[in-house]
Protein backbone atom coordinates (compact mmCIF):
# COMPACT_ATOMS: atom_id res chain seq x y z
CA UNK A 1 0.00 0.00 0.00
CA UNK A 2 0.94 3.65 -0.33
CA UNK A 3 0.80 6.28 2.35
CA UNK A 4 -1.56 9.23 2.28
CA UNK A 5 0.09 12.42 0.90
CA UNK A 6 2.26 14.37 3.33
CA UNK A 7 4.82 17.18 3.40
CA UNK A 8 8.41 16.58 4.52
CA UNK A 9 10.97 18.76 6.27
CA UNK A 10 14.21 18.18 8.11
CA UNK A 11 15.09 19.71 11.49
CA UNK A 12 18.73 20.43 12.38
CA UNK A 13 18.23 20.90 16.12
CA UNK A 14 15.81 19.99 18.88
CA UNK A 15 14.72 23.62 19.13
CA UNK A 16 13.94 23.74 15.41
CA UNK A 17 12.02 20.45 15.54
CA UNK A 18 9.93 21.67 18.48
CA UNK A 19 9.21 24.94 16.71
CA UNK A 20 7.98 23.12 13.60
CA UNK A 21 5.83 20.69 15.58
CA UNK A 22 4.28 23.46 17.67
CA UNK A 23 3.25 25.29 14.50
CA UNK A 24 1.82 22.22 12.76
CA UNK A 25 -0.90 20.38 14.64
CA UNK A 26 -0.83 17.26 12.46
CA UNK A 27 2.95 16.78 12.34
CA UNK A 28 4.84 13.56 13.09
CA UNK A 29 8.48 13.09 14.05
CA UNK A 30 10.59 10.74 11.93
CA UNK A 31 13.67 9.17 13.51
CA UNK A 32 14.73 5.72 12.24
CA UNK A 33 11.32 5.16 10.68
CA UNK A 34 10.97 1.42 11.29
CA UNK A 35 7.76 1.91 13.26
CA UNK A 36 6.36 4.95 11.50
CA UNK A 37 6.87 3.98 7.85
CA UNK A 38 4.86 0.72 8.06
CA UNK A 39 2.09 2.66 9.85
CA UNK A 40 2.14 5.22 7.04
CA UNK A 41 1.92 2.53 4.35
CA UNK A 42 -1.03 0.92 6.11
CA UNK A 43 -2.56 4.38 6.61
CA UNK A 44 -2.80 3.75 10.33
CA UNK A 45 -0.99 7.08 10.64
CA UNK A 46 -1.77 9.97 8.28
CA UNK A 47 0.23 13.05 9.30
CA UNK A 48 0.16 16.16 7.17
CA UNK A 49 3.86 16.78 7.83
CA UNK A 50 6.84 14.55 8.61
CA UNK A 51 9.63 16.22 10.58
CA UNK A 52 12.88 14.32 10.08
CA UNK A 53 15.01 14.53 13.24
CA UNK A 54 17.43 11.78 12.23
CA UNK A 55 20.35 14.15 11.68
CA UNK A 56 20.26 15.95 15.05
CA UNK A 57 23.68 15.17 16.55
CA UNK A 58 22.77 16.32 20.06
CA UNK A 59 20.34 13.38 20.31
CA UNK A 60 23.01 10.76 19.63
CA UNK A 61 25.64 9.00 21.72
CA UNK A 62 26.30 6.91 24.81
CA UNK A 63 28.13 8.13 27.91
CA UNK A 64 28.69 7.28 31.56
CA UNK A 65 28.79 9.87 34.32
CA UNK A 66 29.35 8.55 37.81
CA UNK A 67 26.84 5.78 38.31
CA UNK A 68 24.54 6.80 35.47
CA UNK A 69 24.43 5.46 31.93
CA UNK A 70 23.10 8.02 29.45
CA UNK A 71 21.89 7.13 25.95
CA UNK A 72 20.80 9.67 23.35
CA UNK A 73 17.36 9.17 21.82
CA UNK A 74 18.72 8.73 18.27
CA UNK A 75 21.23 6.06 19.24
CA UNK A 76 20.50 2.92 17.23
CA UNK A 77 19.80 -0.53 18.64
CA UNK A 78 22.98 -1.83 17.00
CA UNK A 79 25.09 0.88 18.64
CA UNK A 80 23.58 0.08 22.03
CA UNK A 81 24.10 -3.66 21.63
CA UNK A 82 27.76 -3.16 20.66
CA UNK A 83 28.55 -0.57 23.36
CA UNK A 84 31.02 -1.69 26.03
CA UNK A 85 29.51 0.88 28.40
CA UNK A 86 26.04 -0.59 27.99
CA UNK A 87 27.38 -4.13 28.28
CA UNK A 88 29.04 -3.15 31.57
CA UNK A 89 26.33 -0.98 33.14
CA UNK A 90 23.15 -2.58 31.78
CA UNK A 91 23.83 -5.96 30.11
CA UNK A 92 20.11 -6.68 29.81
CA UNK A 93 19.64 -3.64 27.54
CA UNK A 94 22.57 -4.67 25.33
CA UNK A 95 21.01 -8.13 25.04
CA UNK A 96 17.53 -6.76 24.30
CA UNK A 97 18.72 -4.31 21.64
CA UNK A 98 20.84 -7.05 20.08
CA UNK A 99 17.67 -9.06 19.56
CA UNK A 100 15.43 -6.34 18.12
CA UNK A 101 14.11 -7.33 14.69
CA UNK A 102 16.86 -8.01 12.17
CA UNK A 103 20.17 -6.29 11.28
CA UNK A 104 18.44 -3.69 9.09
CA UNK A 105 16.09 -2.70 11.89
CA UNK A 106 18.87 -2.64 14.48
CA UNK A 107 21.05 -0.41 12.32
CA UNK A 108 18.32 2.14 11.53
CA UNK A 109 15.86 1.91 14.41
CA UNK A 110 16.50 4.25 17.34
CA UNK A 111 15.95 3.86 21.06
CA UNK A 112 13.88 7.04 21.34
CA UNK A 113 11.66 6.11 18.42
CA UNK A 114 11.14 2.66 19.88
CA UNK A 115 10.09 4.01 23.27
CA UNK A 116 7.82 6.68 21.81
CA UNK A 117 6.07 4.08 19.65
CA UNK A 118 5.45 1.96 22.79
CA UNK A 119 4.75 -1.32 21.06
CA UNK A 120 4.08 -3.74 23.94
CA UNK A 121 5.88 -6.51 22.04
CA UNK A 122 9.08 -4.51 21.61
CA UNK A 123 12.11 -5.35 23.75
CA UNK A 124 13.70 -2.13 25.14
CA UNK A 125 10.63 -0.89 27.10
CA UNK A 126 10.61 -4.01 29.28
CA UNK A 127 14.26 -3.53 30.19
CA UNK A 128 13.72 0.19 30.84
CA UNK A 129 11.00 -0.60 33.36
CA UNK A 130 12.97 -3.38 35.08
CA UNK A 131 16.13 -1.30 35.40
CA UNK A 132 14.50 1.87 36.70
CA UNK A 133 15.31 4.06 33.70
CA UNK A 134 14.37 7.72 33.45
CA UNK A 135 13.18 9.08 30.12
CA UNK A 136 14.00 12.75 29.52
CA UNK A 137 11.79 14.74 27.17
CA UNK A 138 11.80 18.30 25.91
CA UNK A 139 8.80 20.28 24.74
CA UNK A 140 7.78 23.78 23.87
CA UNK A 141 6.99 24.47 27.52
CA UNK A 142 10.21 23.00 28.93
CA UNK A 143 11.82 19.71 29.91
CA UNK A 144 10.48 16.77 31.93
CA UNK A 145 11.92 13.59 33.40
CA UNK A 146 9.59 10.57 33.47
CA UNK A 147 10.20 7.26 35.21
CA UNK A 148 9.97 4.44 32.67
CA UNK A 149 7.27 2.60 34.61
CA UNK A 150 5.12 5.76 34.39
CA UNK A 151 6.03 6.53 30.78
CA UNK A 152 4.20 3.56 29.23
CA UNK A 153 0.49 4.00 29.83
CA UNK A 154 -1.32 1.58 27.50
CA UNK A 155 -1.18 -0.09 24.09
CA UNK A 156 0.88 2.34 21.94
CA UNK A 157 0.15 5.09 24.49
CA UNK A 158 2.78 6.99 26.49
CA UNK A 159 3.02 10.02 28.75
CA UNK A 160 4.74 11.87 25.89
CA UNK A 161 2.82 14.95 24.75
CA UNK A 162 2.31 15.81 21.09
CA UNK A 163 4.76 18.72 21.31
CA UNK A 164 7.53 16.80 23.10
CA UNK A 165 10.63 14.92 21.94
CA UNK A 166 12.53 12.24 23.85
CA UNK A 167 16.08 13.56 24.20
CA UNK A 168 17.87 10.89 26.22
CA UNK A 169 17.44 7.97 28.58
CA UNK A 170 19.30 7.59 31.85
CA UNK A 171 19.75 4.26 33.62
CA UNK A 172 21.33 3.83 37.05
CA UNK A 173 24.37 1.60 36.68
CA UNK A 174 23.52 -2.08 37.08
CA UNK A 175 27.20 -3.00 37.31
CA UNK A 176 26.73 -4.24 40.90
CA UNK A 177 23.62 -6.22 40.00
CA UNK A 178 22.71 -9.18 37.84
CA UNK A 179 20.53 -8.25 34.86
CA UNK A 180 19.07 -10.36 32.10
CA UNK A 181 16.44 -10.30 29.37
CA UNK A 182 14.78 -13.33 27.81
CA UNK A 183 12.03 -13.48 25.22
CA UNK A 184 9.94 -15.88 23.21
CA UNK A 185 10.29 -14.31 19.77
CA UNK A 186 7.65 -14.50 17.07
CA UNK A 187 9.37 -16.49 14.30
CA UNK A 188 8.48 -14.00 11.56
CA UNK A 189 8.57 -10.54 13.13
CA UNK A 190 11.00 -11.27 16.00
CA UNK A 191 8.71 -9.26 18.28
CA UNK A 192 8.35 -10.64 21.81
CA UNK A 193 5.37 -12.93 22.29
CA UNK A 194 6.58 -12.74 25.88
CA UNK A 195 9.60 -10.83 27.16
CA UNK A 196 10.92 -10.80 30.73
CA UNK A 197 13.62 -8.54 32.17
CA UNK A 198 15.19 -9.20 35.56
CA UNK A 199 17.54 -7.14 37.75
CA UNK A 200 18.74 -8.82 40.94
CA UNK A 201 20.90 -7.49 43.74
CA UNK A 202 22.60 -10.43 45.40
CA UNK A 203 24.03 -10.88 48.88
CA UNK A 204 26.13 -13.97 48.44
CA UNK A 205 23.71 -16.61 47.23
CA UNK A 206 20.61 -14.77 48.44
CA UNK A 207 18.52 -12.26 46.52
CA UNK A 208 18.68 -8.97 48.43
CA UNK A 209 16.28 -7.15 46.07
CA UNK A 210 14.61 -7.90 42.76
CA UNK A 211 13.08 -5.95 39.90
CA UNK A 212 11.06 -7.83 37.28
CA UNK A 213 9.23 -6.47 34.25
CA UNK A 214 7.02 -8.20 31.72
CA UNK A 215 6.38 -7.23 28.09
CA UNK A 216 4.71 -8.81 25.10
CA UNK A 217 2.04 -10.47 27.20
CA UNK A 218 0.48 -7.21 28.39
CA UNK A 219 -0.66 -3.93 26.74
CA UNK A 220 2.39 -2.15 28.15
CA UNK A 221 5.70 -3.05 29.76
CA UNK A 222 4.98 -3.33 33.49
CA UNK A 223 6.57 -4.17 36.82
CA UNK A 224 5.72 -7.54 38.33
CA UNK A 225 5.65 -6.85 42.08
CA UNK A 226 4.45 -10.32 43.05
CA UNK A 227 7.32 -11.99 41.23
CA UNK A 228 9.75 -9.54 42.82
CA UNK A 229 8.49 -10.41 46.29
CA UNK A 230 8.72 -14.13 45.56
CA UNK A 231 12.35 -13.79 44.52
CA UNK A 232 13.48 -11.45 47.31
CA UNK A 233 15.12 -13.34 50.15
CA UNK A 234 15.34 -16.57 48.15
CA UNK A 235 18.39 -18.51 47.04
CA UNK A 236 16.90 -18.96 43.57
CA UNK A 237 16.27 -22.64 44.17
CA UNK A 238 13.71 -24.56 42.13
CA UNK A 239 10.90 -23.93 44.61
CA UNK A 240 11.58 -20.17 44.62
CA UNK A 241 11.56 -20.04 40.83
CA UNK A 242 8.27 -21.96 40.72
CA UNK A 243 6.74 -19.53 43.21
CA UNK A 244 8.02 -16.55 41.22
CA UNK A 245 6.58 -17.99 37.99
CA UNK A 246 3.16 -18.42 39.61
CA UNK A 247 3.37 -14.90 41.04
CA UNK A 248 4.22 -13.50 37.62
CA UNK A 249 1.11 -15.10 36.12
CA UNK A 250 -0.91 -13.47 38.90
CA UNK A 251 0.79 -10.12 38.23
CA UNK A 252 -0.31 -10.33 34.59
CA UNK A 253 -3.83 -11.38 35.59
CA UNK A 254 -6.59 -10.10 33.34
CA UNK A 255 -4.18 -7.80 31.51
CA UNK A 256 -2.90 -10.71 29.40
CA UNK A 257 -3.27 -10.20 25.65
CA UNK A 258 -4.25 -12.87 23.17
CA UNK A 259 -4.14 -13.08 19.38
CA UNK A 260 -4.16 -15.65 16.59
CA UNK A 261 -0.57 -16.61 17.41
CA UNK A 262 -0.79 -17.02 21.19
CA UNK A 263 -3.77 -16.89 23.55
CA UNK A 264 -3.81 -14.85 26.74
CA UNK A 265 -3.63 -18.00 28.89
CA UNK A 266 -0.70 -19.30 26.85
CA UNK A 267 1.20 -16.06 27.31
CA UNK A 268 0.60 -16.13 31.08
CA UNK A 269 1.98 -19.66 31.27
CA UNK A 270 4.96 -18.99 29.02
CA UNK A 271 5.84 -15.84 31.02
CA UNK A 272 6.82 -17.94 34.01
CA UNK A 273 9.04 -20.15 31.87
CA UNK A 274 10.85 -17.13 30.47
CA UNK A 275 11.27 -15.63 33.90
CA UNK A 276 13.13 -18.81 34.80
CA UNK A 277 15.17 -18.55 31.59
CA UNK A 278 16.14 -14.97 32.38
CA UNK A 279 17.24 -15.90 35.91
CA UNK A 280 19.16 -19.00 34.79
CA UNK A 281 20.94 -16.88 32.19
CA UNK A 282 22.43 -14.84 35.05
Amino acid sequence: MYSAPFEYTRANSVAEALSIVSQNENAKLLAGGHSLIPALKLRLSQPALLVDIGGIKELKGISVSGNTLSIGALTTHAEIAASKDVQTHCPALAAACGNVGDPQVRNWGTLGGNLAHADPSSDPPTVMVACGATIHVQGSSGSRSIAAENFFEDLFVTALRSDEIITRVEIPSMAGMKTSYAKMAHPASRYAVVGVAVALQMDGGTVKSARVAIGGATPKAMRASGAEQALTGSSLDAAALDNAAKALAADIGDDAMGDIYASADYRKTVAGAYLKKAIKAL
